[in-house]
């Protein structure tokens, strides 16, 4: 009995995963739904363009397009900001941080879905990760770096924090619609600094300064008059405050 419930089970996983093959494959694209260009100023921040590695070139796809920023205040806080925009082949164009963040030396402590407040009374879903590194002092010695991570997807009709709803969404649009969404991937990041630099900021410090950050750069990424995101049937991203 026990062998035939395996043998069951397999049929459905091997059935499972090869129906990506099958998918219907479509050479139409829904327009992107964010703009692709982070702005200069986002309240007292001043953003300085940042170069796209050759690593992240040669393992993403050729149309895979970049915007990226790292922002600095007159105190010398610094936030990381990235956009990730999917080409044709969405396979090659975007991966999740909890795949990209291992390869880059960063463990994840902790992951967790918030609402960040934004203006008007809504608010914006993400997924916040809380990492953490060694990084080696001059003297040799290591010690732990933490960094606050968050991220969402925008398509042209969805904004979503989760990569398995992105996921779903882009095999029923493909089923039923005929059509592929081009997904861009946004990051906000920042270090934790209490105890490394002078007036540095404690994690729950660090959290309100991103989540101001995200409620003031927000509304540039919309493209007016345009809103080019509504919630999925599954889940709210951006859902009015007082639900």
């Amino acid at each position: 009995m026990t062998t035939k419930r395996l043998a069951i089970l397999l049929l459905v996983l091997v059935g499972g995963f090869g129906a990506i093959f099958i998918l219907p494959r479509t050479t139409l694209t829904q327009p992107i739904g964010i703009k692709l260009e982070l702005p200069q100023f986002v309240g007292k921040w001043y953003g300085v363009d940042q170069k796209i590695s050759e690593r992240e070139l040669q393992m993403l796809a050729a149309d895979t397009e970049f915007a990226r920023k790292v922002y600095t205040d007159a105190a010398g806080n610094t936030i990381y900001v990235s956009i990730v925009l999917s080409g044709a082949d969405l396979d090659n164009s975007i991966h999740r941080p909890e795949r990209c963040l291992p390869a880059q030396g960063w463990t994840i402590a902790d992951s967790r879905s918030l609402q960040v407040p934004l203006d008007g009374g809504n608010k914006l879903a993400v997924t916040r990760l809380h990492d953490v590194r060694q990084m080696p002092l001059r003297t040799g010695e290591m010690v732990s770096i933490y960094n606050l991570n968050y991220y969402w997807f925008v398509g042209f009709h969805h904004l979503t924090a989760s990569h398995m709803e992105r996921t779903m969404i882009d095999i029923r649009d493909r089923v039923y619609k005929g059509y592929n969404q081009r997904w861009a991937y946004i990051t906000v990041a920042a270090d934790i600094t209490k105890g490394f630099v002078p007036f540095g900021h404690t994690e729950a410090e660090t959290d309100t300064i991103l989540q101001n950050f995200i409620r003031q750069m927000f509304p540039e990424l919309v493209p007016a008059p345009n809103e080019p995101a509504t919630a999925s049937e599954s889940q709210t991203p951006v859902e009015s405050a007082s639900q």
